[in-house]
């Protein structure tokens, strides 16, 4: 007879501050277990409150972080410490809504040196607020979005053109889109008007962040090919 071989179970960490209120947080736990028995794996999610994040180390263990809706945050520097390590130790990661806003931001101000960025939600008065109200507020609306051939998000969606939903107020200020995204950060999703709705990061195994919430399709009974993707990154970055 043989062995037999147990069924592997993914670590994530939700770096955000839980609310049961927020329909996102409402859907992230079933987009998790959806994906999960789809590839047949087991999935341990936790959710960590950016207020108690403070250390790299509590981070230690988790195979995946997902940086989850729900901005303002009640700590930034904690979100931003867990986006930071999972970009500098090739960790998978998805940023989706304010966790797209803040991946942007760490990038922003880590990589480009961009010290003085910040978040108009937070400082709207700064002299570099990268992250600026859209347009029009994205608030319980849909989209067309168009991805970027060749992409990995892309690739996840088994398409280029996607509808998703919103609950977002903030997107990058296109006064500095030219040299934010002009390296290593890509840009790989727009709206029909081309304003930017994802990035994704050159070199990385798997950063990928979303100004939509793709996980609300969960609520609706299907499996976000997001979700999937991040468990099934976490799974070949142990191989």
């Amino acid at each position: 007879m043989h062995a037999r071989v147990p069924t592997p179970t993914i670590r994530i960490a939700l770096v955000g501050d839980y609310d049961p209120q927020i329909t996102a947080h409402q859907a992230i736990p079933l987009a998790l277990d959806r994906a999960a028995a789809d590839i047949g794996i087991r999935v341990d999610y936790q959710w960590l409150a950016t207020q108690a994040l403070t250390h790299a180390e509590q981070l230690e263990g988790f195979d995946g972080i997902w940086c989850v809706p729900g901005s303002p945050y009640l700590n930034i520097h904690g979100t931003l410490l867990a986006i930071r390590m999972a970009r500098e130790q090739q960790r998978p990661f998805l940023g989706t809504c304010g966790g797209f806003q803040h991946a942007v931001l760490e990038y922003a101000r880590n990589v480009l040196g961009w010290a003085d960025a910040e978040h108009g939600e937070i400082a709207p008065d700064a002299e570099r607020v990268l992250l600026t109200p859209l347009s029009c507020a994205l608030v319980e609306a849909h989209e067309q979005i168009r991805l970027q051939a060749g992409s990995r998000i892309a690739r996840a969606y088994g398409t280029q053109d996607i509808e998703e939903g919103y609950r977002c107020r903030y997107g990058v200020n296109p006064d500095f889109a030219g040299p934010l995204l002009s390296g290593a950060l890509r840009p790989s999703g727009h709206d029909q008007a081309g304003d930017l709705r994802a990035v994704e990061l050159d070199g990385h195994p798997f950063f990928i962040a979303t100004l939509f919430q793709p996980e609300r399709a969960a609520l609706q009974g299907c499996t976000p090919p997001l979700t999937t993707a991040l468990l099934t990154a976490c799974l070949e970055a142990r191989t």
